[in-house]
């Protein structure tokens, strides 16, 4: 039976509930500003004349080269670092962000400008990513983690509600808003990450004789030793796969119908509203059904919307199937999500995450480039059917009994 490896220490005060509030708004900060200039940065880079390739190109170069920092950053920030690094990551962010709005601002910036601020905004969100993932244990008892992580992913969900429509109704007035609202954002998740009062350093002091490579891999080798965890990495960056890809459909074919960025943002907005909708009720759900069934019901449902997604043309019919898709993945990934937090040592937290991170985030940015490179040569169909064989090949795999029996020895939540 998987046991948590380690649990976070207890606080008697009113300092842990209060340091999670500042996380919780750290998170929802930064979550909406992202939110608010991603969903537009496709339009603008096909409003500068780009190719639906191009910019799943350049979505999946930025995400991918973000992997790089990962696993490195997760060392320092387990043996002692994570505040030094959350505050440095939001301040370059920011800085990279204001840039893309001081360009906007002034002009008809060059494709080569905007990638590069998108990089240097990637590595510092990868950064930022990598301290972020031990916190929740570190400020958080072990029993009260699932539902941290549940209003977490909560907030997530309804920084997909606000952020798309803000940065639709923000690109709408003047291009370089969303950017604008992007790193103010960065700037208030500084604030709250500063004004925390809980010990945010690492429990284990580094190992002598260690080299940085090998110190980073720590978190893979406990990945690949534990069932669990490998099937969060599996479920977690195949489904990641299916939604950016899903995304980017919808983005290449509202673009194509004459659609501009208000209705874009309040597709992604109802479909952001059904995530939170779905992170809330995903702890419910899970003590109802059992985990096994969550995981294995919500990845066989997501199939069929997936195909409907494929003969869709509407605009409102893309946003009811596609916050369909939003309802359904949050009461699985959250609970995953608890699974691996718990079964995880608190000196090992920022390094598993980080691995988990960099199949999930590096589906992401091949997400993008084969829904482009679909789109451009087949057909705006064409990534949902992919998408439904996807995921139809990842439930057969969740039905199988071995599967279901890690789902079934993990840890409640």
């Amino acid at each position: 039976m998987e046991r948590p490896a380690a649990t976070a220490r207890p606080s008697r005060d009113r300092t842990g509930s209060r340091d999670f509030r500042l996380l919780w708004w750290a998170n929802a900060a930064d979550g909406i500003g992202s939110q608010a200039s991603g969903a537009v940065l496709p339009l603008l880079l096909l409003g500068l004349g780009n190719s639906p390739q191009v910019v799943g190109l350049v979505a999946g170069v930025s995400t991918a080269l973000g992997l790089l920092l990962g696993p490195l950053v997760a060392v320092p920030v387990d043996r002692g670092a994570r505040r030094r690094v959350l505050l440095g990551s939001a301040a370059v962010a920011a800085l990279a962000m204001g840039c893309v709005a001081l360009a906007l601002a002034t002009g008809r910036p060059p494709l080569t400008l905007v990638l590069a601020a998108v990089l240097v905004e990637r590595f510092a969100t990868a950064c930022f990513e990598a301290a972020a993932r031990g916190t929740v244990a570190l400020v958080c008892p072990g029993p009260e983690q699932p539902r941290a992580l549940s209003r977490l992913a909560a907030a997530d969900q309804g920084a997909l509600i606000t952020g798309p429509a803000l940065g639709g109704v923000l690109y709408q007035a003047a291009r370089a808003f969303p950017f604008l609202a992007d790193a103010l954002s960065y700037v208030v998740s500084a604030v709250c990450v500063g004004a925390m009062r809980a010990d945010l350093t690492a429990p284990a002091p580094a190992e002598p004789g260690e080299s940085l490579l090998r110190e980073s891999a720590a978190g893979l080798r406990l990945v690949r030793s534990s069932p669990l965890l490998r099937l969060v990495l599996v479920w977690s960056a195949t489904v990641n796969l299916v939604v950016v890809a899903l995304y980017y459909q919808a983005v290449f074919a509202l673009q194509r119908g004459g659609h501009g960025g208000a209705v874009l943002g309040a597709v992604l907005a109802a479909s952001g509203a059904a995530g939170l909708a779905g992170a809330l009720a995903a702890p419910g759900v899970v003590r109802r059904l059992g985990a096994a069934r969550v995981v294995t019901g919500v990845t066989w449902l997501l199939v069929p919307l997936a195909a409907a997604l494929a003969m869709t043309t509407g605009a409102w019919a893309y946003g009811l199937l596609f916050s369909l898709v939003c309802l359904l993945m949050p009461l699985a990934s959250v609970l995953l999500q608890a699974r691996a937090l718990q079964a995880t040592a608190l000196a090992l937290q920022a390094r598993t995450g980080a691995v988990l991170a960099t199949a999930t985030t590096g589906a992401a940015a091949l997400a993008p480039v084969l829904s482009g490179a679909l789109a451009d040569r087949v057909s705006t169909a064409a990534p949902a059917v992919a998408c439904g064989v996807t995921l139809a090949a990842l439930a057969v795999h969740t039905s199988r009994r071995p599967v279901r029996g890690a789902l079934a020895t993990g840890v409640t939540a």
